[in-house]
């Protein structure tokens, strides 16, 4: 049996680098092949960062940029576009959770917006998060929770995420009770359909029917994650690759369930305290802001990209760069036209 590339290796620090400057909240990125990355940025689109480093924003018009306060601008989160998970359709076009307006969009190559949800059965979507699509063409996406600020739903240990699903049907909920629904990936078959559960600290995965139904819920790899598990990806190996936000650590579940530290940005007297207070249910906004690292601060997603699908990708929610590596195994193949 072929040995797993990642027992033995971690992230090496000083071969990091930095693509992109003067970003806005890069929370989600897609890499297509040709070295063309696409990131979300919180002026209201995508900024896409050529080959050579030149940056062109995507967004309408009228998206705002505004001078909020943390406060208000990530944790508030409402009435101003703030655009967090993206997928890209087979026309180049992004759907997009916006987690400040609180619907599901797409955005077309000219700059124009088109809402394509904003309710479901005329009540609010809650706070959307990531979209993914399959390769029947139907977009999955999920809502972290329905509380407003959303940082509350954390102390409340209130289990109100859900996934939901947009076919030839219409929209509906395929799956609930999730405590934080983050990022959804599909496995290589489409067999299993994997959740982040961020308050829960956890990874669930449930199994995909034919008629876009999910069923077998189970837990993925360790019951609870030492931090709040936010984005991930596989690899080539079947190796479960994850970041830790907040705490701003990117770790990965091997196949049999064993859990490997890669990298650790951690500030460990901020990290301290926020377990703390995670525990006793008394976290605040300014806790955790305070437990970031440098490198990616809340450090939010992963992506693979390059012709090898080894170079790896770090988005954050407040960083205004994107860290790089090299991977020693390949990421797992996507479809980005």
């Amino acid at each position: 049996m072929q040995k797993n590339p990642l027992l033995d290796w971690q992230v090496d620090r000083e071969s990091i680098r930095f693509v992109g400057d003067n970003l806005q909240r890069p929370e989600c990125i897609i890499a297509q092949r040709d070295g063309t990355l696409w990131s979300a940025d919180a002026r209201g689109g995508v900024m896409r960062i050529a080959p050579d480093g030149h940056q062109k924003l995507l967004a309408p018009a009228q998206a705002e940029v505004g001078d909020a306060s943390f406060e208000q601008r990530f944790v508030q989160s409402q009435n101003a576009s703030l655009p967090n998970g993206l997928a890209m359709t087979a026309e180049g076009d992004f759907i997009i959770c916006n987690w400040g307006l609180d619907r599901i969009e797409r955005l077309n190559r000219s700059g124009e917006l088109h809402v394509l949800h904003d309710n479901l059965n005329g009540r609010p979507l809650g706070k959307t998060n990531f979209p993914l699509l399959d390769s029947k063409g139907r977009i999955w996406f999920t809502v972290t929770t329905q509380m407003q600020p959303w940082t509350d739903s954390i102390n409340a240990d209130v289990a109100d995420g859900y996934i939901g699903i947009i076919d030839e049907k219409g929209m509906r909920i395929v799956a609930d009770g999730f405590y934080g629904t983050n990022e959804i990936r599909f496995d290589d078959n489409e067999e299993w359909l994997y959740v982040v559960e961020s308050n829960a600290r956890r990874i669930s995965r449930l199994r995909l029917q034919d008629d876009g139904g999910l069923t077998g819920r189970e837990i993925y790899g360790p019951e609870t994650l030492e931090g709040f598990p936010d984005g991930f990806a596989f690899d080539s190996f079947g190796n479960l690759w994850v970041t830790l936000i907040m705490t701003d650590k990117l770790v990965a579940i091997t196949p049999q369930g064993e859990l490997l530290t890669l990298l650790d940005d951690s500030n460990p007297q901020a990290t301290a305290e926020l377990y703390k207070h995670r525990d006793a249910k008394t976290l605040t906004p300014p806790l955790m802001l305070a437990a970031q690292g440098a490198l990616a601060p809340w450090m939010a997603s992963i992506t693979f990209g390059g012709p090898d699908l080894r170079t790896v990708y770090l988005g954050s929610l407040l960083g205004t760069r994107i860290p790089t590596f090299r991977s020693p195994v390949a990421g797992q193949a996507l479809i980005h036209w």
